[in-house]
C-alpha cells in the first residue's frame, strides 16, 4: 500500500475530528493488519473504486460513538443523544463522510480519481472484517471521548 493513499485519510482525520470536537487528538501508532479483524462495535465504511480499489473503515465503540455524537449535535445547538439512535448514527456517518470528502479531495489534487460510496454504517457486537486481500493500516485516533480507529485498506487497480 502505497503512503500516499494514507497520508490523507490520516491527516484528514486529524483535522475534521479537533475541528469538530473541539477536543486535543493524539494519533497513535499505525500498525498494518492483514487477517480478519473485530470491530469495535460502530463502524462506518467507505468503498473506493477508480485508480485504486478498497475501503476506508471508521471504527469505535459504543459509548465513544454516542459521546462524539452527542458532542457534535450539541455544536450545532441540537440536543445531545443518549444512545445510538437514527440521528446519532446519521451523525457518525456525515463525521466518516467529512473526513474521507476532504482526504479524496487531496488525493484527486495529487492527480488520483476515484469514487466514493456512500457511508454505510453497521453497528453490533462480535462483529469481524474479514480479510479482503488488501492489508489494512490503522490509523488510532485517542480522543478524550475514547479512541476511534481509522482503518485503510487500499490498493491500485491491476
Amino acid at each position: 500500500m502505497r503512503v500516499e493513499y494514507i497520508n490523507p485519510f490520516v491527516e484528514s482525520a486529524y483535522n475534521v475530528l479537533k475541528e469538530v470536537l473541539s477536543v486535543e487528538i493524539v494519533r497513535g501508532e499505525l500498525y498494518l493488519k492483514s487477517t480478519s479483524m473485530p470491530v469495535l462495535g460502530v463502524a462506518a465504511i467507505i468503498g473506493l473504486a477508480g485508480d485504486v480499489e478498497g475501503r476506508v473503515l471508521f471504527d469505535m465503540s459504543k459509548v465513544t460513538a454516542i459521546q462524539i455524537a452527542s458532542a457534535m449535535l450539541q455544536s450545532m445547538e441540537m440536543e445531545p443523544i443518549e444512545e445510538l439512535n437514527d440521528m446519532g448514527k446519521a451523525t457518525i456517518t456525515e463525521l466518516a463522510n467529512m473526513i474521507t470528502g476532504q482526504a479524496v479531495t487531496k488525493l484527486h489534487n495529487l492527480g488520483f480519481k476515484f469514487d466514493l460510496t456512500p457511508p454505510a454504517i453497521f453497528t453490533g457486537d462480535n462483529m469481524e472484517i474479514a480479510d479482503t486481500g488488501v492489508e489494512a493500516l490503522i490509523v488510532p485516533m485517542d480522543l478524550p471521548f475514547g479512541k476511534i480507529e481509522i482503518n485503510v485498506a487500499i490498493r491500485e487497480r491491476n
